[in-house]
């Protein structure tokens, strides 16, 4: 077994992942803890790897550079009780997206067509692929295509599955191995943006910071609006752009039409435009660039949306605190549900409020 992970035991893991605040990094941010105090109850875990998007390259990225370490995680995973871990991910991303965690597992990879498996007969580590199908990215139709477990409106650990995205995964991994809290998020900027950009920045970087990568520093225009989500699952932020900090489970940002959006809001408030406007023809870039804001505000409940199920961090700091990356600034409720945050950057607390704490690099 990978040598950081050799004394974990499974005792350890709620407390680890929830002490390093790891959410939902697929989009919904739910505290991942959560899922995991159930975790004598799986059978089996289900990797989404399918990219809640398809302008999204960030889980793709995670799987060839961190093979190693996820791959640690899946074989530590199977030595703690799993029987089966499934790769849940998309028949086209396997050569030079996948070729590094085949390499490492001994897995059997399966096609579209051998699918649905038989967890009962199934090998310990499987990769199945499936089409190239946007709707895959779901975790119930994951589960129905790749397992035929259809769910309805039960959880997966009801039916004895434990599914979680790969970016997730990977913050779990460094939260067993190092204790290290998540700090930083894979987000791409696109729309109508002179270009698409992969970035990696700390939490709660201002949506104006990753918009000037994109080429668009003053933000939306007049007729445009900002959403957070990809183009087939994005809901519009009401807040101005330099008020909005990235969340934990920010993968995109999107400058859309306004009357684009209006025209393909769903239910909900989601605004789906895959049909009339996906963006596929632009060049996308692979390899993510680390961007260094000089503030950052940190939310305290990672999707607001959530808000009544999950229940807001209480901050610990106080302005002109000074702080350094990976602090603890708000600690979980004692009611409910919740998530601890930390500092994303060093520098000096400016403001706490109801919603973030905001930190200023000195």
């Amino acid at each position: 077994m990978d040598e950081p992970l050799a004394d974990v035991t499974p005792d350890d893991l709620v407390p680890r992942i929830r002490s390093a605040g790891v959410a939902g990094a697929g989009g919904a941010g739910f505290p991942a803890y959560a899922k995991w105090d159930r975790f004598d109850e799986v059978d089996a875990v289900m990797i989404n790897h399918q990219e809640s998007e398809p302008n999204f390259l960030k889980d793709r990225h995670l799987g060839r550079e961190h093979a190693d370490e996820l791959a640690a995680l899946i074989g530590w995973l199977l030595e703690s009780g799993v029987s089966t871990v499934v790769i849940g991910t998309k028949e086209a991303y396997r050569g030079v997206w996948l070729g590094a965690l085949e390499e490492q597992l001994d897995a059997a990879v399966l096609s579209p067509e051998e699918l649905p498996i038989d967890v009962e007969t199934a090998p310990s580590v499987v990769i199945a692929c499936t089409p190239d199908r946007y709707e895959y990215g779901m975790e119930s139709v994951l589960l129905r295509e790749v397992t035929g477990v259809t769910i309805g409106s039960d959880l997966p650990l009801d039916h004895g599955w434990l599914v979680q995205n790969t970016e997730s995964m990977y913050n779990i991994y460094r939260a067993l191995a190092a204790e290290r809290p998540v700090t930083r998020k894979l987000v791409h900027v696109d729309g109508d943006t002179p270009r698409h950009r992969f970035l990696d920045v700390p939490i709660g970087t201002p949506a104006t910071d990753l918009l000037a990568q994109a080429g668009r520093p003053g933000g939306p225009g007049e007729s445009e609006i900002l959403a957070d989500g990809g183009p087939g699952w994005s809901f519009e932020i009401e807040a101005r752009p330099a008020e909005f900090g990235v969340r934990k489970r920010t993968n995109c940002l999107l400058i859309v039409d306004e009357n684009l959006a209006a025209e393909n809001t769903l239910g909900g408030g989601r605004i789906n435009i895959l049909g009339p406007q996906a963006w596929k023809s632009r060049t996308f870039e692979t390899e993510p660039e680390q961007i260094v804001p000089d503030t950052v505000r940190i939310p305290l409940l990672t999707n607001e949306r959530l808000e009544g199920l999950v229940t807001r961090s209480r901050p610990v700091v106080v302005p002109g605190e000074r702080v350094e990356q990976g602090d603890l600034i708000a600690e979980p409720a004692q009611e409910g549900i919740s998530n601890p945050q930390h500092a994303s950057i060093d520098g000096e607390v400016a403001a706490v409020t109801r919603s973030h704490v905001t930190i200023e690099r000195v």
